[in-house]
């Protein structure tokens, strides 16, 4: 189990104790199998006691791992003739977007997502998968693109959120968001965004207004990132635990709050367990949502997605002044 977080050593070290017992079984000749057949029967029933019912803040540190599939990842393992497009042709290619074109089955789409680093030199190049603003104008031109031909359009979600330094806002962070928001809401194809991972505040929004929104199951998604809420309410970054059991941000609670549309299931002990599985998965409920959005017509799919967003939340309205307990004095 490498790479194992810290709710998860138990396991791991019972792991290591059935290895060494294999391996010392057979150094010297000893038949150990019915030890070794008790001890595989335990770290089954911790294995699955452990990833059955997951804390928020476990959940969190899965989404969170650095072994964790990225977008291209996803985007290598579902689609077929991958051809990334760069730049937004006002400033730069931020590289903590990719997307270009694909191929899902025999359908033609347009495929973008956040791209986190795989090791500390990539992440550096690509901001930890916050981009800059010219990473959310990058994938509004292949949007708009996608728009013009007809083509679907998939978003992958994983950031902690926009990047949050002084060149960003310099070059118009809030407006690249806010544009993203606005025109994403008046495209007349099939969109579907999935959170692969950790959805957090505008960074994520800006690649999230689609018809169809979905979340592998130790995804998280919030309008503020844990660390980001602990700094604010407790003065203590260190206290995102704490805060993501406050938040409400796993899969399970944004379906219960109509949010998203569904939960793709994760390989038990996260998806970077087995990709191939997880990729299939993911797969499979995009054919099956496509197709359904297929059917709609452009007119028809802006009227899916305004509803689908006008119906979140609830409100309600303080009683008029004809209400005598309202309007008694205090």
């Amino acid at each position: 189990m490498a790479g194992e977080l810290e709710f998860e050593k138990p396991l791991a070290e019972l792991r290591k104790k059935i290895d060494e017992l294999k391996r010392f079984g057979q150094e010297k000749g000893i038949d150990f199998s019915d030890e070794i057949s008790r001890l595989e029967l335990k770290y089954k029933q911790m294995q699955d006691e452990l990833y059955e019912e997951l804390r928020p803040a476990q959940r969190m540190h899965l989404a969170r791992h650095q072994q964790r599939p990225t977008s291209l990842d996803f985007i290598q393992s579902i689609f077929t003739d991958f051809i990334e497009l760069h730049g937004d042709r006002l400033f730069a290619d931020d590289l903590a977007i990719v997307g270009g074109l694909a191929k899902l089955g025999d359908t033609p789409v347009t495929v973008i997502g956040h791209q986190r680093g795989k090791d500390t030199k990539d992440n550096i190049a690509r901001f930890f998968g916050s981009p800059h603003p010219e990473g959310f104008r990058k994938a509004l031109r292949l949007m708009q693109q996608a728009n013009k031909f007809g083509r679907p359009i998939v978003t992958f979600i994983d950031t902690k959120g926009a990047y949050p330094g002084n060149t960003a806002e310099e070059r118009g962070q809030s407006e690249a968001i806010a544009r993203n928001l606005r025109e994403m809401a008046t495209f007349g194809v099939p969109i579907v965004c999935i959170v692969i991972g950790e959805g957090g505040s505008g960074g994520a929004l800006a690649l999230g207004v689609g018809n169809r929104v979905l979340m592998l199951e130790n995804a998280i998604y919030s309008v503020i990132s844990p660390n980001g809420a602990a700094s604010i309410l407790w003065k203590d970054a260190s206290k995102a635990d704490q805060a993501a059991e406050a938040m409400r941000i796993t899969a399970k609670d944004l379906l219960e709050f109509g949010v998203i549309e569904e939960i793709i299931p994760e390989p038990q002990g996260g998806a970077h367990r087995d990709l191939p599985q997880q990729a299939e998965a993911i797969r499979a409920a995009l054919l099956r949502h496509l197709e359904e959005l297929a059917a709609l017509s452009p007119e028809a799919l802006l009227e899916d997605r305004y509803r689908k967003f006008r119906k979140i939340g609830v409100f309600s309205e303080s009683a008029g002044a004809h209400d005598p307990v309202a309007s008694a004095p205090l």
